[in-house]
């Protein structure tokens, strides 16, 4: 008999046969039933027959009366079990009043009305006060709550009454709020006012309402969750009291509200009232009247308080007011699409929360993780605010409803509609019953086995095997429903497409696209249509291709720029059959190319030019700069085949661009750091100009072999940190006469030079500006001449120029002689004297009061501006002068190396040089964001709304944060100037 029953146990479900037959065995003799009386009852009818053998056991051994009562009705302990078996929270509940499962079971057969709801909660409490009140409002709430639960696992199949369930739930909230806020206001109103404590007759003359958010807003609540609500109050009609008492009073009313649901005590706590979604959130003020919520968020509001309007539902307290509140704040919400980045601004705001999901909790978060029930309500609330702005009948608070209202009206497919509606159910039913087991807010799927177990059998779902198949199905088809039903409707917009249930007009497609950031959507909608037509295999490709990248070229600070170049990109690969192949293969790749077409500028016109540049992105290995000498033999041997002008220029400037592209990319994605790129450009730079070289010399009619030329790099080029835009500052020396032929054939080979690197699409400016005498002096030195010029002549401005010369090419042994003549000149043997020191400063003063563009706000100048570039530098090259001679550290081209080596030295504090290192590295950032953004060069920070956008957007910061990049940069540059001012003029 025992080995049978074991049997029996185990094909049943039981996972220790031997402690649940014991189990079993005492409830048995309590009740004075057989045990296969005990058995049949619990055996099929739990999700847990081993737990709710257990949780029965303590409970008839804690009671012993209730043995006659069950032992009459077995169908009551049937209910008990299965309710104990689903959660290990009921269980305990009813060892705590094994007398509510009597009126729990009376009700199993329906689920409450709203009516029966708030009736039960009101007779709760009847005629109780102070703690017996707040005791019995709890007692009365899980009571009601099981009495719902009950019903929910006789359902044989709980997914199809899912919106039922959730929307008594969201009754028995309100009912519950509704009465706790009735004690509330009995605690406040006192005939003895002190803190918190008000007169009754001024209580009553303050009119309070309780809105819900979020879930219990839509009437789709979970068993456990946080009630997201916002207070309106406002005074009666006719009251003298003035605006601080009624926000006094109502917030303490409020306040004791939340304490009576939430507060610890013997009867656990409910749930948290949050009303954090507040204006302001925590820090705003709790209560408010319905015109500063008016005010706040027609002024002040972002776009993602609008989407959390969308389910605002008075619940409690003064209806009238309540509706009054929604008659205000619903036109608000309807116009929120139209905002600037609106789509952007929500869709970042959602991947920031996935961001934040701990990397071990990903797979288990049914609710916030990828494919999980964010995805959808997301998806949902997005449509509805594009496109219920036009339509009323989208108006509506709850995801199902909202979903019906979504393919009904034909936003969305009637396939795609009906397996967003049955993946939503699904999960939704998962999160019940996990958070059902412990009466806990949790959205993650349980680790061990056995919870899986427990869960599928609650949830009707079979094993817990069959469960997390379905499950990763569920999920993968969730993840890629956003683009499927937001941006694939989009097409059929523009071209018929047969798999199409349904058509959105032109004017429904703009109203998408414009909500999603395309300025011009009209001309958006051509480019689509001009991919998307034909019955090509390209066209086809296409099609299923776009959705997702309209979606991703959306998320870039300029999506009709990214479209319009995604399109000639697409034109001009024709039928090449890896391009396309390569973004539909390659996730990573289709997201690096919507990001980097729709962010530069740039890139959107040089990936046209070099095509090619596509196949790069599917990883980060061909991303990194290309060192020196691999450069140089690709350029040797490119050029050896060749002997017409024309051709060599062809091939350095195609170089050159497609290296620099290559630096572009890296940067733009955060592959490369600053000082990576700054090498990348000084070596590509490098590179060109020693094939300029060769390739002048191989075209020479009149060659001078034994000729020695060198090319000396200066400024941010001599010291490997060059940006994107940046001039090449350079001189240029040989060995020889200064009137004979060598003279001559070096002005005309730097001619022949600048000939072969000139590039109407990425200028190459070799500026020499820096050599003796300026512009007005010889183009080309001899080296001697320089040494007689700088002996005798040099200001000390062009001996600062020198602390950054570097030989790049020509004669190594030239260049190293070079050298040999600044050293003495810019490192000076005993330093910089007093009136050095002055005629720096002096000259200092007269660049920033005479380069600085007529105009330009010297804040914002990355160059020449207060605390940019130019103090930072002008301060390290005046602590080389002074001190290079006995700290040889010093002796370095490299601003920021020359700065470490000064802070080791105690030139500067460690502070003082993070200040200056910081402002420096962001003005370096900016200065080549800008010229990637634009395509163009400019030294000032943008002004505009949109470059700023752009401009941040390109340095990593999330979608508007325009003015966080400016403040970022003004204050960076402001204490920067502070350190440059007190360590550069501070001895004056």
């Amino acid at each position: 008999m025992r080995t049978a029953s074991r049997t029996e146990l185990i094909r049943l479900g039981y996972s220790n046969p031997t402690a649940a037959l014991e189990d079993i065995a005492v409830i048995a003799e309590l009740l004075s039933i057989d045990t296969d009386a005990v058995l049949a009852v619990i055996g099929n009818a739990t999700a847990d027959p081993d737990g709710a053998a257990a949780a029965l056991r303590l409970i008839i051994e804690r009671n012993p009366q209730l043995g006659e009562t069950w032992h009459s009705e077995l169908r009551m302990l049937r209910s008990g079990a299965t309710l104990a078996g689903a959660s290990v929270a009921f269980g305990e509940f009813l060892r705590r009043h094994p007398d509510r499962l009597e009126w729990i079971h009376e009700r199993r057969h329906e689920l409450p009305s709203r009516a029966q709801v708030f009736a039960a909660m009101q007779d709760a409490v009847a005629g109780t006060t102070g703690d017996a009140a707040v005791t019995a409002l709890r007692v009365g709430y899980r009571s009601v709550l099981a009495w719902i639960a009950l019903y929910d696992l006789r359902l044989d199949d709980p997914a199809v009454s899912l919106h039922r369930i959730a929307g008594v739930l969201a009754d028995l909230a309100d009912a519950t709020v509704e009465t706790a806020l009735q004690l509330a206001r009995n605690e406040v109103a006192s005939e003895s006012p002190g803190f918190g404590k008000f007169p009754a007759e001024q209580v009553e003359q303050v009119r309070l309402a309780v809105i819900a958010m979020g879930k219990c807003g839509a009437q789709e609540l979970n068993y456990v969750s946080d009630v997201d609500v916002m207070f309106v109050a406002e005074p009666q009609h006719g009251s003298e009291l003035s605006g601080n008492q009624v926000a006094n009073i109502a917030t303490a009313i409020a306040r004791q509200m939340m304490r009576i649901i939430e507060e610890p005590a013997v009867e656990p706590g409910l749930w948290e009232v949050d009303p954090n979604l507040r204006p302001e959130g925590r820090q705003g003020a709790l209560v408010r009247t319905i015109d500063a919520y008016r005010r706040y968020y027609e002024r002040w509001a972002e776009n993602w308080e609008f989407q959390a309007l969308l389910k605002a539902r008075p619940m409690a307290g003064d209806a009238e007011l309540g509706a009054e509140f929604i008659e205000v704040i619903e036109p608000l919400v309807w116009q929120a699409s139209e905002r600037d980045d609106f789509v952007l601004q929500v869709q970042a705001m959602r991947e920031r929360v996935i961001a934040n999901i701990p990397t071990d909790e990903v797979q288990r978060e049914l609710k916030l993780g990828p494919g999980g029930l964010r995805d959808i309500e997301f998806t949902v609330q997005l449509l509805q605010l594009v496109h219920g702005q036009n339509d009323p009948s989208l108006r509506v608070r709850s995801t199902l409803d909202a979903l019906s209202g979504l393919v009904a009206q034909g936003f969305i497919g009637r396939d795609d509609g009906a397996n967003f509606i049955n993946d939503y159910r699904f999960l939704r039913l998962l999160e019940h019953r996990i958070q059902m087991r412990q009466l806990r807010r949790t959205h993650l799927l349980p680790v061990s086995e056995a919870e899986l177990r427990i869960i599928a059998r609650g949830a009707r779902l079979g094993t817990a095997a069959q469960l997390q198949q379905e499950l990763n199905e569920v999920r993968r088809r969730v993840r890629g429903l956003h683009q499927q039903v937001f941006y694939r409707p989009l097409l059929s917009a523009v071209a018929a497409l047969p798999s199409e249930s349904f058509q959105l007009t032109s004017e429904q497609a703009e109203v998408r696209l414009r909500a999603s950031g395309y300025r011009d959507p009209q001309g958006a909608l051509n480019h689509i249509n001009a991919l998307v037509k034909g019955v090509s295999r390209r066209a086809t490709m296409q099609r299923h291709l776009l959705p997702v990248l309209i979606d991703w070229l959306g998320r870039g600070a300029n999506p009709d720029q990214g479209l319009l170049a995604f399109r000639k990109l697409s034109e001009q690969n024709g039928e090449a059959s890896w391009y396309l192949r390569l973004l539909r293969d390659s996730n990573l790749a289709a997201r690096r190319l919507c990001a980097l077409l729709s962010s530069s500028r740039f890139c959107a016109v040089f990936f046209e030019l070099f095509p090619e540049a596509v196949r790069w992105l599917d990883s980060d290995d061909r991303l990194h700069p290309t060192n020196l000498e691999a450069l140089e033999i690709e350029f040797s041997g490119a050029l050896k085949r060749h002997r017409q002008a024309n051709d060599l220029a062809r091939i350095i400037r195609s170089m050159r661009r497609r290296e620099v592209l290559r630096l572009a990319i890296g940067f733009i994605l955060g592959i490369n750091s600053i000082d990576q790129t700054a090498q990348g450009l000084t070596d590509i730079a490098t590179a060109t100009i020693r094939a300029a070289d060769a390739s002048a010399r191989l075209l020479d009619e009149n060659p001078h072999p034994n000729t020695e030329f060198a090319v000396i790099g200066m400024g941010r080029y001599g010291g490997s940190e060059l940006g994107f835009g940046s001039d090449l500052d350079v001189m240029f020396v040989y060995r020889g006469s200064e009137d004979g032929d060598e003279q001559r054939w070096s002005q005309q080979h730097v001619h022949r030079m600048v000939e072969l690197t000139m590039d109407p699409r990425l200028p190459l400016d070799l500026d020499a500006a820096l050599r003796p005498e300026g512009k007005a002096g010889p183009l080309t030195r001899s080296l001697d001449a320089y040494r007689s010029y700088y002996e005798r002549w040099s200001l000390s401005w062009e001996a600062q120029a020198l602390l950054r010369a570097n030989p790049v090419a020509g004669g190594p042994k030239l260049g190293d002689d070079f050298l040999a003549v600044a050293e003495p000149i810019r490192y000076r043997a005993g330093g910089l004297s007093a009136s050095d020191l002055r005629e720096i400063r002096r000259i200092k003063a007269r660049v920033e009061s005479e380069r600085l563009p007529r105009g330009a706000d010297p804040r914002r100048h990355l160059k020449l501006g207060r605390g940019s570039l130019s103090d930072v530098e002008w301060l390290v090259q005046t602590w080389q002068m002074n001190r290079a001679h006995d700290t040889p550290g010093l002796r370095t081209p490299s601003t920021l190396t020359a700065l470490a080596v000064a802070e080791e030295a105690e030139l500067v504090s460690r502070e003082d040089a993070q200040v200056l290192r910081r402002a420096w590295l962001l003005a370096s950032r900016i200065r080549s964001a800008v010229y990637l953004f634009a395509n163009t060069q400019t030294d000032v920070l943008p002004t505009d709304p949109v470059e700023l956008e752009g401009v941040a957007r390109l340095l990593g910061y999330p979608a508007g944060s325009g003015m966080e990049l400016e403040n970022d940069y003004l204050e960076a540059t402001r204490r920067s100037r502070q350190v440059f001012e007190r360590l550069f003029y501070g001895d004056e």
